[in-house]
């Protein structure tokens, strides 16, 4: 057989190359999708050229795995809903933690040096978090779990003390000291239980307003596993080194600016069991109003300028479409519409954008918050659908567990109506200033259905 060795590190070098570049077109709504289809491609290329390592064995098995997890993959990503896709990632991302530290096991396991067993030591406990970590993410935001912050007496310290006791396990694993008597099929067992728990004890005190911070920390944790492993082994695997890197890098930069835009310290978000308890004694002044749908389509007829906020309910009642036909009711009639996209108005940074994307709002009419801020005090009427927590005035109030949040300054237009089921509170748990300002009314319902609604009054007028 011709020995095909010599093509991995070249086809590995392309491949990362083509990493970088699509890392380049996902960072814009236009490219993001043909980015996502070269990576996925360069991956599989990577794949496949791994076939070529020397002394490879069990090729029917990591075959047989591959169409197996590829054709799972393909069926959830073609049925998973829009509104779940966060899921779908927090689950994923803990499949690539666990795959991480099941490699950082075999490294263990095999011929290792101090410095090749202590990276690979330092993958697996990083992938382990991710892995256990990722799922409670998971179920929390699919609701299989209680999505407030689970909390107990002492618990930073036995988190701590459980994290302790995993390195002073992996330790052990790299060093093997005679006067201990055990072997290693026991001290890897131990490090590895400890590892998983300290991911379930650091992630169960985070609620779920917190989550697609915890994702992204999560996703970069899993790449920075990867990329360990790739070191640990006698000869390092640059494609898995350099992926996992850029993987890092990416969902670091990406948490810190999540953490930025709620105003949030990363330790806040890991530690403070933000939205354990509700605020209380908070007296708002004002009262609710509602409307219904025929006042709320004669005073969008009437208006000059309509600026929406788009928030996860109207990914729930998957009110988009809804929307579209709406923002293309209004433009007939001169008025003119924008949306105001906050980074976590979703999940997921990008949420809102995907979904709107989807339905056949153009990018040019959705703007960032620091971009459509100024604008909100010339607008005639801005619809909030399904937002709370990002339009909620109580973060300028000082003492406010929301206090200096950046927030959508809707209040600061002329009306403002807010499409929602009922009454209640965000993830955070506080209450909305906005839902008592004199200049806010509430249209209550199915976001699809009350869109529907103005929809039709607007064409009876």
């Amino acid at each position: 057989m011709v020995e095909l060795s010599w093509l991995i590190d070249p086809i590995y070098i392309v491949t990362i190359f083509f990493f970088i570049l699509c890392m380049q077109r996902m960072s814009h709504p236009l490219t993001a999708r043909s980015g996502i289809v070269w990576a996925g491609a360069a991956m599989l290329i990577a794949t496949l050229v791994t076939f070529l390592t020397p002394n490879l064995t069990n090729f029917a098995l990591i075959t047989i795995a591959i169409v197996i997890g590829g054709g799972f993959g393909y069926i959830a990503a073609k049925r998973v809903a829009m509104t779940d896709m966060p899921q779908m990632i927090a689950l994923y991302n803990g499949m690539g933690g666990g795959a991480a530290a099941g490699i950082s096991t075999v490294a263990l396991l095999g011929t290792t040096t101090t410095v090749t067993g202590s990276l690979a030591l330092v993958g697996g406990l990083i992938g382990a978090v991710s892995f256990t970590g990722s799922i409670i993410a998971f179920l929390k935001l699919q609701g299989w779990m209680r999505p407030r912050p689970i909390t107990f007496p002492g618990q930073q310290i036995v988190n701590m003390a459980v994290l302790a006791l995993a390195i002073v396990s992996g330790v052990l694993v790299i060093l093997q000291p005679a006067w201990i008597p055990l072997s290693i099929t026991m001290y890897l067992p131990l490090f590895f239980v400890l590892s998983l728990g300290f991911g379930l004890l650091m992630t169960l005190p985070i609620g779920g307003a917190d989550m697609p911070v915890v994702i992204s920390m999560y996703n970069a944790f899993t790449g920075l596993a990867v990329a360990l492993d790739g070191f640990s082994f006698a000869t390092p695997n640059y494609a898995m080194v350099v992926a996992g890197i850029i993987v890092g890098a990416a969902g670091s930069l990406l948490t810190l600016n999540m953490a930025r835009a709620m105003n949030r310290s990363l330790s806040n978000v890991f530690f403070g069991a933000f939205g354990a308890t509700e605020e209380k004694g908070v007296q708002i002044q004002g009262s609710i109003k509602s409307i219904g749908s025929d006042d709320v389509a004669v005073m969008l007829a009437y208006a000059n300028k309509v600026i929406i906020a788009p928030g996860y309910g109207m990914a729930v009642a998957q009110a988009q479409q809804k929307v579209k036909e709406l923002t293309d009711l209004l433009e007939s009639k001169n008025v003119q519409v924008k949306f105001a996209i906050h980074p976590v108005a979703g999940r997921m940074p990008g949420h809102m954008n995907v979904l709107l994307a989807e339905a056949g709002v153009a990018y040019d009419h959705l703007f960032d918050r620091d971009e459509i801020n100024p604008e909100f005090p010339s607008t005639d009427v801005v619809l909030v659908i399904g937002a709370n927590d990002t339009v909620n005035p109580a973060a300028h109030r000082q003492g406010s567990p929301l206090f200096g949040m950046p927030i959508l300054d809707v209040d600061r237009a002329k009306n403002v109506i807010v499409l929602k089921r009922g009454q209640g509170k965000g993830f955070s748990g506080i209450e909305n200033d906005l839902f008592y300002r004199d200049n806010t009314q509430m249209l209550y319902g199915d976001a699809q259905e009350s869109v529907g609604k103005v929809v039709q009054a607007l064409k009876k007028l």
